[in-house]
């Protein structure tokens, strides 16, 4: 339990900045499950708009600190490795 003022407002910003931070890694996922859905598919023109929609979300995840560059980039090749394979 936090006694003095100072942890109590960190309390209370933890809080916050918990319930933001799940809600980008919700957007991330439910932009990475867009894209998996849209590789199964054969249109090679929407895989290619849900990749790029990803990317730019995957990179906005570590500009904010949500994700580490390196997952980011691990991320972004096995779905560029998804995509080539879209026929």
């Amino acid at each position: 339990m936090a006694n003095t003022p100072q942890t109590r407002k960190r309390a209370r910003q933890n809080v916050v900045r918990r319930l933001h931070n799940r809600s980008l890694r919700s957007r991330l996922r439910t932009s990475l499950r867009g894209f998996l859905k849209t590789a199964e598919g054969s249109d090679r023109k929407a895989a290619e708009t849900a990749y790029r929609e990803a990317v730019s979300v995957i990179d906005s995840m570590v500009n904010k600190r949500i994700h580490h560059r390196n997952r980011a980039a691990r991320l972004k090749s096995r779905l560029n490795e998804r995509l080539r394979h879209v026929s």
